[in-house]
C-alpha cells in the first residue's frame, strides 16, 4: 500500500459573507483556530501554531509586557486579539500594542469585540510554513491602516523587518535585539530566545 504525501496551505482562504457580530460569534466558538478577514472579505483560517513558535512568541508578549507595565504608556494584546482595521480587515497580530489615550477612546463595547482600531505596534512572527510575501503584505497593511511601527521577525532567514509610515522597509540580518524607537520609549526587545 502506497502513502500519499499532501501538504497542505498554512492557511485556508474562503469568501463567506458574515456579518462583524457573526465573523465574531464564529471566532469564539471556534477558539482552535485563528479567523482572520482581508479587506475583501476573504476569510483566513489559520491553524494554532506550533509548540516552538508559541513558546517564542510568550517571550517577546512578555517583554513587551513588562516593559508596558513599568511605563503604562498603553495596552498590550497578544496573538489571539483580532482589530478591525479603519480599511475593514479584521486582524490578529502576534503582538501589538495600542497607546492608552486610543484605546480609552474607545467604548466598552468596541473594546469587548474586535476593536475598531490600528494597533500603534504590531510584531509577526514567521513560523516555518509561513510565506514571507504574505507577511509582507500583511505588515504594509498594518502600516497604511495607521500602525506607526511594525517588525516582522523572520526566524527562517535570521533576518528583522522593520517597517515605518512614509519610509521604506528596513532589514537587519540577524539582530540581538531591536530598539522600540519613539513608539516604544525605552523598550528594547532582546531578540535571543525569539530568533
Amino acid at each position: 500500500m502506497n502513502a500519499v504525501t499532501t501538504t497542505l496551505p498554512s492557511t485556508l482562504k474562503l469568501k463567506i459573507d458574515l456579518t462583524d457580530d457573526q465573523f465574531f460569534e464564529m471566532c469564539q466558538k471556534n477558539r482552535d483556530y485563528q479567523f482572520e478577514r482581508i479587506a475583501s472579505g476573504e476569510l483566513l483560517i489559520m491553524p494554532p501554531t506550533g509548540s516552538d513558535t508559541g513558546r517564542r512568541n510568550v517571550k517577546l508578549t512578555t517583554q513587551l509586557d513588562i516593559w508596558n507595565s513599568e511605563s503604562n504608556l498603553g495596552e498590550v494584546f497578544d496573538s489571539s486579539t483580532g482589530f478591525t482595521l479603519p480599511n475593514g480587515a479584521e486582524r490578529s497580530p502576534d503582538a501589538s500594542w495600542v497607546k492608552i489615550e486610543r484605546w480609552n477612546a474607545l467604548t466598552p463595547e468596541q473594546q469587548e469585540k474586535f476593536a475598531p482600531i490600528c494597533p500603534d505596534f504590531v510584531v509577526e512572527l514567521r513560523f516555518h510554513t509561513d510565506l514571507l510575501k504574505d507577511l509582507q503584505e500583511k505588515m504594509q497593511e498594518y502600516i497604511e491602516n495607521g500602525a506607526q511601527l511594525g517588525w516582522l521577525i523572520d526566524r527562517k532567514n535570521k533576518q528583522v523587518e522593520i517597517y515605518r509610515p512614509g519610509k521604506d522597509v528596513e532589514i537587519l540580518d540577524n539582530p540581538a535585539s531591536l530598539s522600540g524607537e519613539n513608539i516604544l520609549p525605552g523598550f528594547v526587545l532582546n531578540l535571543q530566545q525569539i530568533m
